[in-house]
């Protein structure tokens, strides 16, 4: 694991669990990994309730957008997180690979989008414990 790790969430629209995800990484870890977020067919915005529900614990990810899943992204990343992109998300041997079975947050209000911001900040903390271990 090189001394700054790169670490891609991928799921279907890059507007919910991803961009939580990216920015829980970013808050906890600061400048020491490099924090990617994309989707296999992303939408126009980040959702609200997932705008929201970061916004209520101190992270502001107003200024993120939703990103297109390009092959080299991927290729450089050191560790890949799927959320639920199935198929779509492309496989390079070597890479590191967690897929999280997290709901999606799509279409749900701000109080059912909590529960999930929580369990991805406890799967990130964790997955930060395990970088800087290896490092």
């Amino acid at each position: 694991m090189p001394a700054k790790p790169s670490v891609l969430f991928v799921c279907v629209h890059n507007a919910g669990r991803s961009q939580m995800a990216a920015g829980w990484l970013r808050h906890l870890a600061g400048d020491t990994v490099e924090v990617r977020s994309a989707g296999s067919a992303p939408a126009d915005t980040v959702n609200p309730a997932a705008v929201e529900a970061m916004r209520e614990v101190g992270i502001d990810i107003t200024d993120q957008t939703p990103k297109l899943l390009e092959y080299a992204t991927a290729e450089t990343s050191d560790v890949i997180v799927t959320m639920g992109c199935g198929d779509t998300c492309p496989v390079f041997p070597g890479k590191r690979y967690e897929d999280w079975k997290l709901d999606d947050p799509a279409g749900k209000g701000v109080e059912s989008v909590r529960p999930i911001r929580d369990e991805i900040r406890t799967r990130v903390e964790n997955l930060l414990s395990e970088l800087r271990s290896a490092i």
